[in-house]
């Protein structure tokens, strides 16, 4: 047998792969904590800080497009490789930073290095596995997501508390490296089915422009200058669009929108259902926190059980995803997720952790059913020449989303409130706020509902 699709190559790819999921969502989520340590040695004020976290995401989300796009034509697993070089080194230069600038350089690095990991691997993984496996495979891929991002702040406090704040960013070093190492033993035969075919420069440049306008935007709403950024963002799609169409070989082929309405309606139901569930944990940590009094453990404790849920239930959903239509399984699951968001717009000051809890279980139940058969439905629904593209696109769907579902609280929390420090006078504003939010996520899934179950069948 072909050694590419031996059954022990493909372990280690999953293992590789899987690592991977996990090592680029972690270094997303375990440095939030460490901010107030990171702006007490350096003296940094918090615009500054922000942008050391906000620096990852960006640069992730304008450079995953076009560096899928790279990967196709010259080598999927080239770029898999040197992008966890990357992100390896960059992780070993955020450690021994001397000054906030260095540390927003190295972290917009470390976002290159993501954008190579998450462009490449669901497209490796999906090129050595059969379709009948697919759904399995990339539930283990999404479960190994969700697993970074839930244990990124637990991690992050107990390193940043016992080791210091440079330790959260050395932890990726030996990750990094022993991806490095299986990848090199392991991945030998090169894929490139796009091979031959031209980069487009320009349409990546507009694609990059178009994308930053429109994230920045989110992160600066509600203010006026954030709806500019997001507006000329909007613009800019228009202009991307007609260069694309005209373009000899496109960084993103339109067609796949235009002609295969799986891909199309698949990619929206992800971006609305990361634009509806990405802001609950930081919606309940004020509630639980604010409202009920909790400690930060306890409130970390009580949030920890939706992505629990995620992490056991994803492998399984993808497995089913590949016995029944995924359109079914993901529509299924975010019809979930719509009725545990409802769930939690009413809650009140005196509704029992319990229900949270079990509020949260639902909607951690519903997105590990949507999001494994989702992904599927997306790779599955494409060319071998397209993968690169269609992992990068399921991820910058996940990144955009991300930023809009932040968006979206940030913008009902300036409407209620204002901008104004949390204290105990305004807890009823914020309970309010906190439910307008949950109700509006709940009504986006419903509207993703639709766009899930009309995308059309695989099979």
């Amino acid at each position: 047998m072909d050694q590419l699709h031996s059954e022990k190559n493909r372990r280690a790819v999953l293992v590789a792969t899987t690592m991977s999921a996990f090592l680029s969502p972690l270094a997303l989520s375990v440095v939030n904590v460490a901010l107030p340590s990171i702006g007490k040695e350096f003296a940094a004020d918090a615009i500054l800080l922000s942008w050391v976290a906000m620096a990852f995401t960006l640069t992730a989300a304008v450079f995953l497009v076009p560096l899928g796009r790279v990967a196709d034509i010259y080598g999927r697993n080239r770029i898999f490789i040197h992008g966890t070089w990357i992100f390896t080194i960059a992780s070993c230069f955020l450690g021994i930073s001397s000054s906030v600038g260095m540390l927003i350089f190295f972290r917009a690095l470390q976002g290159v290095g993501a954008a190579m990991l998450f462009g490449t691997m669901i497209a490796i993984l999906v090129s050595v596995y059969p379709v009948e496996e697919r759904g399995r495979v990339l539930g283990i891929n999404v479960a190994a997501v969700y697993l970074g991002l839930s244990v990124g702040p637990f991690f992050g406090g107990i390193l940043t508390q016992h080791l210091g704040w440079r330790s959260i960013f050395f932890i990726n070093v030996p990750l990094g490296l022993a991806i490095i190492i299986i990848s090199i033993w392991k991945l030998r035969t090169e894929q490139t089915e796009a091979k031959g075919e031209t980069f487009d420069f320009v349409g990546a440049f507009i694609y990059g422009a178009m994308l930053l306008s429109i994230m920045y935007g989110f992160s600066l709403l509600p203010s006026k200058s954030g709806l500019v950024s997001v507006f000329a963002g909007i613009v800019g799609i228009g202009a991307f669009v007609r260069w694309e169409t005209r373009a000899k070989s496109p960084v993103l082929d339109v067609s796949l929108f235009k002609a295969n309405k799986v891909f199309a309606l698949s990619n929206i139901a992800a971006l609305v259902n990361y634009g509806a569930t990405f802001a609950v944990g930081f919606l309940l940590s004020f509630y639980l926190q604010h409202i009920k009094g909790l400690s930060p453990q306890s409130a970390g404790i009580v949030l920890v059980s939706q992505p629990i849920v995620q992490a056991i239930f994803s492998p399984v959903a993808g497995s089913l995803s590949d016995r029944v239509e995924p359109r079914i399984v993901a529509s299924t699951g975010m019809a979930m997720t719509a009725a545990g968001l409802f769930l939690l717009a009413l809650l009140q000051e005196s509704t029992p952790l319990l229900y949270i809890v079990m509020s949260l279980i639902i909607l951690g139940f519903g997105f590990a059913l949507f999001s494994s058969p989702n992904s599927n439905a997306i790779m599955s629904s494409v060319d071998n020449r397209f993968y690169g593209v269609a992992s990068s696109m399921l991820a910058t769907m996940r990144l955009i989303g991300q930023m809009l579902s932040m968006g979206i609280a940030m913008l009902l929390f300036a409407l209620y409130m204002g901008k104004v420090e949390i204290l105990p006078v305004y807890y009823p504003l914020l309970l309010k706020s906190t439910k307008a939010a949950f109700t509006v996520f709940g009504f986006l899934c419903v509207g993703g509902i639709f766009a899930s179950l009309t995308r059309g069948n695989l099979r």
